[in-house]
């Protein structure tokens, strides 16, 4: 029996109609030359074929007697024109048409009868730049079969890296299909698995002591609440903000790609990862946003960071991750000073994690835990507790890795892999970014009545990046770690060689390196007057020769 784990169940148990547990991405694909017909009907030949290597697929609920532990997967056939829809859009729609459509479909549960995932597919879109032809795809996971890196593992085996599509080797079943469970084997499995994760906790229950408590004792020493210092601690209470209210039913989202290659390379020069470049530019984001409405906290946001627990090379669809915040510095008005605080709460939390990513828990004992976890899931979006008691993250930020290169869909190439991902009562927004080929792809799901204007993020977003590229890097004579007194030297050179007239351009350069030398023992502005007087009878002398030359050519 392949009972789900303690947190895949999770996500089913907090699902409320105000807190859909689904992720996915909004594709925009690129249509071979000369393709006819339906992109719909091609989508479904293709992920048809595809099916025996995509199990996440191809199974679906198995609930408990009176739902007393978690359910478990059994084997389904899903039919694909319940699974593969099409999407509502304008004719000749373009991006924030398709972004709308996102924020309509998104609060739609998915159907817990079928297999936990929908394709919803958008034609006739407005033409790319070169009159070709485009079509879009939503795409809408649930969170109980896949996290982040599975997905991308699926999509890995849906894609193609050239436009033909590649034949899949078909390989005998390794096990017989399981269409239902029968109530012998159900509580059987059920009180065995419980004894297995029971008995696991208490053997590992030792080293698991010892761990929290380095960890914790790490983590207080960091944190500004309980250490009562100032610094770049992420143990604190976030401020409150329009986000962190009980969620809605209605959705906002926007979409937005940077060059990825730039990213990298603005964060190596600054000595940060892309993980902390990214955090950087949500924070100049968000709070060149709260800045702008005029309700900038004083305090520092902070972000839920999602942190993958699972091992390199495993693709199996399920959830392996846990939860990590980092301050943003969001209350520090100078950006290079800004991104230092982000470096240091990102080491903070990684020299706090690092110890606890071999015992946190993806599994647990599940008698019992849909009651009380549904119950209290309820009670929570009923009583609005999150409007009030305080929060301890105000956004949630999560960078997924994703594909390097192109990939195809049914010959069409994917031009875009904007994440969509999960709001939950008290964080009203979440950005979730992957990487895909040569760009960085931005999603931001917000509530609708926290954040309606998410776009405006999303171009705060572009504005950051820009500003960024602006920032003074190590070594240069703007940056902090640059003597001040080589800095107005160096402008003072520049700006003297930019007055000079090409006439005089190579006397001019000798004078200004020496005048610039003398500057370093006397006053600027002495051995500007200096300049100055050194150039009038140059000037002169030169534009004297050149009367004279001029006046002999004409006899």
């Amino acid at each position: 029996m392949n009972q789900l784990s303690g947190l895949d169940a999770t996500f089913l148990y907090l699902e409320t109609p105000q807190m859909p547990m689904h992720v996915g991405a909004l594709h925009l694909y690129e249509l071979p030359p000369g393709f006819r017909g339906k992109f719909i009907t091609a989508v479904r030949k293709h992920v048809a074929e595809r099916l025996p290597a995509t199990p996440a697929l191809r199974r679906r609920l198995w609930w408990m007697p009176l739902n007393i532990a978690n359910p478990a997967w059994v084997d389904a056939v899903p039919d694909l024109r319940q699974h593969i829809v099409p999407g509502v859009s304008p004719k000749n729609a373009g991006i924030a048409d398709l972004e709308a459509a996102v924020g309509r479909l998104h609060p739609q549960l998915l159907d817990r009868q079928r297999p936990l995932w929908k394709f919803h597919v958008f034609e006739d879109l407005a033409p790319g730049p070169g009159g070709q032809r485009r079509a879009a795809i939503y795409t809408q996971l649930h969170h109980a079969a896949v996290d982040g890196q599975a997905a991308v593992a699926l999509a890995n085996a849906l894609l193609d890296l050239t436009p033909q599509p590649r034949k899949l080797e078909p390989r005998a079943a390794k096990r017989q299909r399981v269409f239902k469970l029968d109530m012998t084997e159900m509580l059987r499995g059920v009180l065995a698995s419980q004894a297995g994760k029971v008995a696991g906790i208490i053997r590992s229950l030792p080293s698991t002591v010892g761990t929290l408590k380095d960890a914790a004792t790490q983590a207080v020493s960091h944190s500004a609440l309980l250490s009562g210092k100032k610094g770049s601690g992420n143990i604190t209470l976030a401020p409150a903000t329009v986000f962190n209210n009980s969620v809605t039913e209605g959705r906002a989202f926007a979409s937005i790609s940077l060059p990825l290659a730039e990213l990298r390379e603005l964060g190596q020069a600054h000595g940060a990862t892309l993980n902390e470049t990214v955090l950087m530019l949500c924070s100049s984001a968000l709070r060149r946003l709260f800045a702008k409405k005029r309700m900038l906290p004083r305090k520092s946001l902070v972000a839920a960071v999602p942190i993958s627990l699972r091992a390199k090379g495993d693709t199996s669809a399920d959830n392996q991750a846990s939860m990590s915040l980092i301050s943003l510095g969001t209350h520090i008005a100078d950006p290079l000073k800004r991104l230092a605080h982000i470096k240091a709460a990102s080491a903070a939390m990684k020299s706090t994690m690092g110890s606890l990513k071999s015992i946190l828990p993806t599994d647990f004992p599940s008698l019992g835990v849909p009651w009380l976890l549904e119950a209290a899931t309820a009670l929570y979006g009923k009583a609005r507790v999150a409007d009030r008691i305080p929060q301890v993250a105000n956004v949630v930020i999560s960078n997924v890795p994703g594909p390097p290169v192109p990939l195809y869909m049914a010959g069409a190439k994917m031009l875009t892999n904007y994440p969509t991902s999960i709001v939950v009562h008290g964080m009203g927004l979440n950005i979730t970014v992957q990487s895909y080929d040569q760009s960085l792809d931005f999603g931001l799901m917000a509530d609708a009545q926290a954040l309606p204007d998410v776009a405006e993020l999303a171009q705060a977003l572009r504005v950051a990046f820009d500003d960024l590229q602006a920032l003074p890097r190590p070594g240069d004579h703007d940056h902090a770690d640059t003597p001040r007194r080589a800095s107005l030297v160096d402008r003072a050179q520049r700006g003297i060689s930019g007055a000079v007239g090409s006439t005089v351009g190579k006397v001019t350069k000798a004078v200004v390196s020496s005048a610039l030398e003398g500057a370093l023992q006397g006053t600027l502005q002495g051995t500007v007057g200096q300049v100055a007087g050194r150039l009038r009878p140059l000037t002169a002398t030169s534009a004297t020769s050149a009367a004279r030359k001029a006046a002999k050519a004409r006899r």
